[in-house]
């Protein structure tokens, strides 16, 4: 291979509808040459996987930069109190969720890099809720566009806490709910579900209408010709569109000593324009 193909990212789709491999050298890639066409490739394909890269926390961020401005810093996503603090939330993540949408602008994307694996589960899957919308009937995609979804931080906590004490109830109400639209109307022109676990209800409609369509939602977003399944290698990095995304982590032992370190890379759509 000449050194000039090994710094052109080579793209190879992992699945018709969301997720792509790319092969591209760690200097490549650090250099911020290909930020640009990194950043589109993901915007079109929902899930960008560099197989064992290997970088170190200080390439991570360097690497996020390159795609937009870094929001926060390196997150420890375990298990292990001793790695994660808030490993109680991060049980959420068992579920299928979009980050942030509680917040008026959500993040961009995750970047996500693998330090240790579990021998058992761990595998995190990805839905792409741009193509879920896509392909409903139009006749729905306009009944859907003028719902308002509530999006609380409690509900998501209660399907891992489903009877929670008072004095946790007052914690997780910390968080204040968001109302927004249930179709998210991109600057691209695009359009995706805003679902998941954080979704309560659709304002203005009884609860168990509301269920009935969160969860049809949810079950055609997920659908697997919508969904990438990763199964994590040591030193793999995934980054993941959280605009058009749902994501979730199978189960895993919480004493498996699985360890992922994540960055995110800034948002600059908010729900509501």
């Amino acid at each position: 291979m000449s050194v000039d193909t090994i710094h052109k990212p080579a793209r190879h789709d992992l699945s018709p509808a969301i997720g792509s491999a790319i092969t591209l050298d760690k200097e490549a890639l650090l250099s911020g040459d290909h930020g640009a066409d990194l950043r589109a490739i993901l915007e079109e394909r929902g899930v960008l996987l560099f197989r064992e890269l290997n970088l170190t926390d200080e390439e991570q961020v360097v690497f996020t930069n390159t795609l937009g401005p870094m929001a926060d810093d390196i997150f420890k996503i375990s298990m292990d109190p001793l790695e994660n603090p808030l490993f109680a939330y991060t049980r959420g993540a068992f579920f299928w969720h979009i980050d942030g949408t509680m917040s008026d602008v959500p993040i961009f994307a995750s970047v996500m890099s693998c330090r240790r694996t579990s021998p058992i589960g761990g595998t995190t899957e990805f839905a792409n809720t741009y193509a879920a919308f896509a392909d409903l009937p139009a006749s729905e995609q306009a009944a859907l566009e003028g719902l308002q979804v509530v999006h609380m931080f409690e509900t998501s906590q209660r399907y891992v806490n489903p009877e929670p004490d008072y004095r946790t109830v007052q914690d997780w109400q910390r968080f204040k709910p968001a109302t927004i639209p249930l179709v998210w109307k991109h600057k691209s022109g695009l359009k995706s579900l805003v679902l998941g676990s954080t979704a309560s209800h659709i304002e203005g409609m009884g609860l168990r209408e509301s269920l009935d369509l969160l969860v049809r939602l949810r079950d055609h977003a997920t659908q697997p010709r919508f969904v990438y399944s990763h199964q994590w290698t040591v030193g793999d990095l995934v980054i993941w569109d959280n605009t058009g995304t749902m994501h979730r982590v199978l189960a895993y032992p919480h004493d498996s000593g699985r360890l992922m370190h994540r960055t995110t890379i800034r948002g600059d759509e908010p729900f509501v324009w």
